[in-house]
């Protein structure tokens, strides 16, 4: 009897390890669409963020803008057409956040581009990033490390971009202001005259 019990035993253990598996199916990663207008979608493409220009349905086209990373997850995308100058272009914005922490520091930054294309030379006529931080970091107050305090601060970098409703941009920090407009023989803005 317990030849035969370790035989059926044996046997289900072989009949179960030549069983065919089920096969997993591949997994194709799907293109991951962050804005939409007209006939332009900005998406990850190929590991590319790119603006894809469609024409009836299918990619006629596209615009590279940055490689992405596995990570890359922008937040807040918009594709914006406006006029400038009787032009038509494109504002792309996006935000991209960022966490650097080490035993003594966190550093969370937000980077906000702002991009703007004409698409029939598909050419970046300007392109802005505004980088804010914001520190926490334990400060050691005696050369012997026995007392700290915790110190936050905020950091700016680069200018605050706003698209005003006649097709000119202003550029802006602290202590400068830029006003742009688009100048189409030159195809790129150039700072207004004051008049």
């Amino acid at each position: 009897m317990k030849k035969l019990f370790l035989l059926v035993v044996l046997s289900l253990i072989g009949y179960n390890s030549f069983a065919q598996k089920k096969k997993s199916a591949v997994k194709v990663k799907p293109l991951t669409v962050f804005a939409k207008v007209d006939n332009l979608v900005a998406e990850v493409k190929n590991g590319t963020f790119q603006i894809t220009i469609y024409e009836n349905g299918t990619p006629k086209d596209a615009i590279e803008i940055k490689m992405a990373e596995p990570k890359f997850a922008p937040t807040n995308c918009k594709l914006i057409p406006f006029k400038a100058n009787g032009t038509q272009l494109y504002l792309l914005t996006w935000t991209e956040s960022t966490q650097t922490k080490t035993d003594l520091k966190t550093e969370d930054a937000t980077n906000i581009y702002s991009n703007i294309y004409e698409l029939t030379s598909k050419k970046l006529v300007v392109t802005n990033k505004q980088v804010t931080s914001h520190i926490v970091e334990k400060v050691f107050l005696d050369k012997l490390k026995n007392a700290s305090e915790t110190q936050e601060r905020k950091h700016s970098e680069g200018f605050e971009f706003k698209l005003n409703p006649d097709g000119s941009i202003i550029q802006k920090t602290k202590t400068q202001e830029n006003r742009l407009v688009y100048d189409v023989v030159k195809m790129q803005f150039v700072i207004s005259k004051k008049k």
